[in-house]
């Protein structure tokens, strides 16, 4: 019984068993299998011997990994510098009433249909010489371009791909946050003869804060752990141009067989997506929490 004299059913929590389960099979299992091969050198199926940290060691000195690295945290500054600022764009001039918003919206998130794997076959065609619509205009413009060939051309490559896959995501977001301001806030502004700019900046800004935090750490994570569109366009070359971390982890997991130092490298590959979330998720809220107190002052 509680202070309120009703009775407590326990046996409610009985409905989230099945959550656990499916978060024990799909989470915590495989998890515990992957530290399990971190502190271990299987050498067959039969025979293992117990290394404790040599492979996490062995990994955290391997310079391709370093280099990786950089070139991963380059790839997902990049985006987040572009596709942010460009779907806050892309939100404040959709249409905000009438069917010419849902066609907008229709329309705006059809790339977000496509599959990965499709889109990375798309823009192997997109940016072909020969019978790519992007590739031959840039030859007819007279820009050398070959993402085969050219290591900036690639990076670029996949850059504008993921930006053109991924913006309307950011879009969307943003939209849902501009659609959430009460109109008084405008009909003020009008009265105070406030500025285009002046309304997005006191009014529009700060109430996206919550969608851009979540816009932010979406694209962040997914970003960071791009894979399949990078593969299907360039492999990761030309040389190493486009091999991020997910791409080196799995050459090191199926292409060369080594389980420990790729279970070693995930859960540092793990930690790293962790620790840097948390520090732009820590960030993002001080900074619209310091905006509000100087406002109020």
């Amino acid at each position: 019984m509680n202070g309120t004299n009703k009775p407590i059913n326990q046996r409610a929590w009985w409905l989230v068993l099945p959550v656990l389960i499916c978060v024990a099979f799909s989470a915590i299992v495989p998890l515990m299998t992957v530290v399990n091969y971190s502190v271990q050198d299987i050498i067959s199926p039969e025979r293992r011997v117990f290394v404790g940290t040599e492979w996490f060691a062995a990994v955290m000195r391997d310079g391709e990994l370093h280099a990786a690295l950089w070139r991963q945290l380059g790839f997902s500054i990049a985006v987040l510098l572009v596709e942010i600022p460009l779907g806050i764009v892309l939100a404040l001039s959709m249409p905000s009433t009438g069917w010419k918003a849902s066609a907008v919206l229709v329309v705006v998130a059809l790339s977000l249909l496509i599959p990965w794997n499709v889109v990375g076959t798309i823009w192997q065609i997109f940016g072909r010489a020969d019978i790519g619509l992007f590739g031959y205009a840039l030859q007819k413009l007279g820009i050398d371009y070959s993402y085969t060939g050219n290591a900036r051309d690639a990076w670029l490559t996949v850059l504008l791909m993921d930006v053109w896959h991924w913006t309307p995501l950011v879009a969307l977001l943003c939209f849902a946050g501009l659609r959430s301001i009460p109109d008084a806030y405008y009909q003020a502004a009008r009265i105070d003869g406030a500025s285009k700019f002046a309304v997005f900046r006191y009014i529009q800004l700060p109430k996206m804060r919550g969608v851009l935090v979540i816009a932010v750490l979406l694209r962040f994570m997914d970003s960071f752990m791009i894979y399949t569109e990078p593969f299907v366009l360039t492999g990761g070359g030309p040389g190493n141009a486009t091999t991020f971390l997910s791409q080196y982890l799995t050459q090191k997991a199926v292409g060369q067989f080594d389980l420990g130092p790729a279970a070693a490298f995930s859960l540092i590959y793990f930690l790293i997506i962790l620790l840097l979330c948390f520090v732009l998720y820590s960030w993002m809220l001080r900074v619209g929490t310091q905006d509000v107190v100087e406002e109020t002052k």
